[in-house]
C-alpha cells in the first residue's frame, strides 16, 4: 500500500510506430557531439545555460536528494584564476604523476597541461557533488547521480548548438576556493561551454560499433 504522497504520472507519450524514428533522430544529432578544445569568444544566447541546467537537474538521483550544484563562471578574472590553478595541477600530472601507460593512452587525443579553453570559452560550468553538511542532507549514490545529470547537461548543450569539454583536473579542491563553495561541496567536472573557434579541429577518433557495446540476453 502506498504511504507517500503521489501525483498522476503524465508520461511523454510517443506512438509506437514513431519510437524508433525518434530514437534514430536523437542519435543522429548526438553522434555529431565532439569534445572541443578551441573556442570562439562569441557570446552565448540569453537563457541557454539556465535551460540546459534545468534539464540536467531533471536527472534521477539516489533518494531524490539531488546532490548537485552547477556553478557558472563568466567573469574573465575568475576564469583566469581557474585556468592558472588547473594548469598547475595538470602540469604536475603530466610531468610527474601520470604513468607511461596513461600518457600513451592520451597521446591520440593530443592533450597536455595547457588549458586555454578555460579562459577562451565564454562560460565554464563547474559541477559539484553536494555531500552532507549543515544545510544539506546525506546523499546516496552521489557520483552516479551527478554523472547522469552531467550526461543530460552535455546533451542539452549540444542540442542547443554549443560545444563542450569535460575537464577533470586532479586533485580538485582548488575549485572550492575559485568558486567560493563550502567544504561539503566537492568538484567533479569542469565544463567549458561555447561555440567552436573558426577552423577548430578535433582528433580523428572512431566510436565503437553497436555490436561491440550491446549484449542481448
Amino acid at each position: 500500500m502506498t504511504t507517500y504522497p503521489t501525483v498522476p504520472l503524465r508520461p511523454h507519450a510517443v506512438p509506437a510506430h514513431q519510437a524508433a524514428d525518434r530514437a534514430r533522430s536523437f542519435h543522429q544529432v548526438m553522434a555529431q557531439r565532439r569534445t572541443v578544445r578551441d573556442y570562439s569568444r562569441r557570446p552565448l544566447p540569453d537563457g541557454v545555460l539556465e535551460w540546459a541546467i534545468r534539464t540536467a537537474a531533471t536527472a534521477p538521483s539516489g533518494a531524490h536528494v539531488q546532490p548537485w550544484r552547477f556553478v557558472v563562471i563568466t567573469d574573465p578574472e575568475r576564469k583566469r584564476r581557474l585556468r592558472e590553478a588547473a594548469e598547475a595541477e595538470e602540469r604536475e600530472f603530466y610531468q610527474h604523476r601520470a604513468s607511461a601507460e596513461w600518457l600513451a593512452a592520451l597521446a591520440p587525443i593530443g592533450t597536455d597541461w595547457h588549458k586555454p579553453f578555460l579562459e577562451d570559452a565564454p562560460a565554464v560550468i563547474v559541477v559539484f557533488e553536494v555531500h552532507k553538511g549543515p544545510d544539506s542532507p546525506r546523499p546516496y549514490y552521489t557520483k552516479e547521480s551527478v554523472g547522469i545529470a552531467v550526461g543530460l547537461l552535455l546533451a542539452a548543450l549540444h542540442q542547443a548548438g554549443l560545444a563542450t569539454l569535460t575537464h577533470t583536473p586532479s586533485p580538485m579542491r582548488f575549485l572550492n576556493e575559485v568558486c567560493d563553495r563550502p567544504p561539503q561541496e566537492r568538484a567533479a567536472y569542469v565544463i567549458p561551454v561555447g561555440y567552436p573557434a573558426d577552423g577548430a579541429v578535433v582528433p580523428d577518433l572512431h566510436r565503437k560499433e553497436l555490436d561491440e557495446v550491446l549484449v542481448r540476453l
